[in-house]
């Protein structure tokens, strides 16, 4: 399980390095989106979201290439992998299968991290002390 944990880490932090710098400098040529997806797009990009959103993946990518924080990396990824899932579900089904690939690869990482799943499921805190 290590081994598909490492490997799936490097992919995916390699995925979102990519795409999340490709949103700052645009070395990848994407085609325009059409329909819905174009009004979903422009959206974004007139409210300057899509800037957080890139950042987020950059910076996701990065620590799991890095190997450091990758709790912290798998947290800030989850929420964007489920958007663009259901974007491509429900705008673009085009790209839907690269995103489920994703949506796996974030799953393997997250099994490989001893707790991890145990810590968003916990059903209850545990006290601290008051000061």
């Amino acid at each position: 399980m290590k081994i598909t944990s490492t490997i799936s880490r490097i992919l995916l932090g390699l995925l979102f390095l990519v795409f999340g710098l490709n949103g700052f400098l645009q070395f990848l040529k994407m085609p325009p989106p059409t329909g819905t997806a174009a009004q979903f797009f422009g959206v974004l990009l007139v409210s300057h979201e899509i800037v957080v959103i890139m950042a987020i993946q950059a910076i996701g990518g990065a620590l799991l290439l890095a190997n450091r924080f990758v709790p912290l990396a798998l947290f800030l990824l989850g929420p964007v992998i489920v958007n663009i899932v259901l974007f491509h579900a429900f705008m673009n089904p085009s790209g839907l299968p690269m995103a489920i690939v994703a949506a796996i690869l974030w799953t393997l990482i997250a099994l490989g991290v001893p707790g991890f799943f145990e810590l968003v499921f916990r059903s209850h805190t545990t006290k601290t002390a008051s000061l």
